[in-house]
């Protein structure tokens, strides 16, 4: 067969889109390494319960409690109990929010445990409030006070009220009853929550400090993941 032949040219064709639909996976043989792994990964995970998460998440405030009581959380242990908490609400807050774009890029699939991760998040998020109210404040009359006095209690409240709709709905009878359109709709609750928590987080620690940056910005950068830009075929049939 001569070179350049229609035969030849339909060939290299086929192994132009072949090498592309790779190229959509990841790059090459890595990109095929990649799905396999994610494959097997997922494989492991569908055999694993969600409810190791519910009593894996209760521990964290009684370990701290615990520590606090014994001297573990230093000289201030009521402020070290409170941050520890509410910086570990944020942690798992984002990791929700990473399910996703964890999947699209990796194909690595923890869906099944968001709603279990959610909720542990918002438990969490409950007992850092219970923390400031009981041990920090302690006097009724000055909680309303502060609320509306410190933007970053403010900020963190409205947070934490935007979370209950989402925690108290995060059950399959609640997707039933709304219909998964308006159930999904209601669940995007959950965007506002975390750049909440992340500017809660920037304003409590005051003056500049690189840590609450770092988190609002992988917040802010994951968000950002999931806004759909139009297709640049798109941008041009319009021009």
């Amino acid at each position: 067969m001569r070179s350049g032949s229609p035969a030849e040219g339909g060939r290299l064709l086929c192994i132009l889109f072949l090498w592309i639909d790779a190229l959509s996976a990841g790059t090459g043989r890595e990109g095929v390494l990649r799905v396999t792994y994610a494959q097997r990964i997922n494989v492991l995970l569908r055999k694993l319960p969600a409810w190791p998460i519910y009593i894996a998440g209760a521990l964290p405030p009684f370990w701290y409690f615990y520590l606090g009581i014994t001297g573990g959380l230093g000289v201030e242990p009521i402020n070290a109990f409170e941050h520890k908490l509410g910086l570990l609400g944020l942690q798992l807050l984002i990791a929700v929010l990473a399910i996703t774009p964890l999947r699209t890029w990796t194909k690595v699939n923890l869906i099944k445990f968001r709603r279990a991760l959610g909720l542990v998040t918002f438990y969490i998020i409950c007992c850092h409030l219970l923390v400031w109210l009981v041990l920090d404040v302690q006097i009724p009359s000055q909680i309303w006070a502060d609320i509306l006095k410190r933007p970053y209690i403010t900020i963190g409240m409205a947070g934490l009220l935007l979370m209950i709709p989402v925690a108290v709905t995060s059950n399959d009878w609640s997707i039933r009853k709304l219909g998964p359109k308006r159930w999904k709709r209601l669940h995007q609750f959950t965007y506002a929550c975390i750049v909440l928590g992340g500017i809660h987080y920037v304003l409590v620690l005051k003056g500049f400090q690189l840590q609450p940056i770092v988190y609002l910005t992988i917040i802010v950068a994951m968000l950002a993941t999931r806004v759909k830009l139009p297709k640049v075929s798109a941008i041009l049939s319009r021009a």
